[in-house]
Formats: structure tokens, C-alpha cells, sequence
């Protein structure tokens, strides 16, 4: 499965109070671009993601698609 970078429209959608999924990317993005390397698969990323995204531990697809995307980027 091909995987895409999270568009302006995806990246304004509201997930939880206040937080929209541009806000999550933005947090996550730099820690993630130093240990890009350290993932075996793309569900050791989904997993990475839910724990390290602030307040919300939920799955939001768009944010682990788009690190999904940016380790392919980088593999």
C-alpha cells in the first residue's frame, strides 16, 4: 500500500479539544525525524505514534499515515 503526506485538508481536521491532526503531526515530527530509523514496520510506527502524541492515545489515521509516509521518504 502506497501511503501519502497528510494534506492541508487532513492536516486541519479536528481530533480532541481543540487539537487538529496538523497540531499532533507538529508535535511528533521532530522527535520522529531522530529515530526514523529505529522501525522495523509500519505498525511499529502506529504504535510509536499512539504513545507519543500529547493527551490523546487514541489511533488518528492520518497522523500515522503520514509518518508511515515520511519513513518511506527515508528507507
Amino acid at each position: 500500500m502506497r501511503y501519502k503526506q497528510a494534506t492541508l485538508k487532513d492536516r486541519s481536521r479536528h481530533v480532541w479539544e481543540g487539537w487538529t491532526v496538523g497540531d499532533f503531526i507538529d508535535e511528533l515530527e521532530p522527535t520522529f525525524k531522530m529515530i526514523r530509523r529505529g522501525f522495523e514496520n509500519h505498525n511499529q510506527i502506529k504504535e510509536w505514534v499512539n504513545d507519543n502524541q500529547p493527551y490523546y492515545k487514541k489511533n488518528i489515521p492520518e497522523v500515522t499515515q503520514h509518518f508511515v509516509w515520511l519513513y518511506e521518504l527515508y528507507v
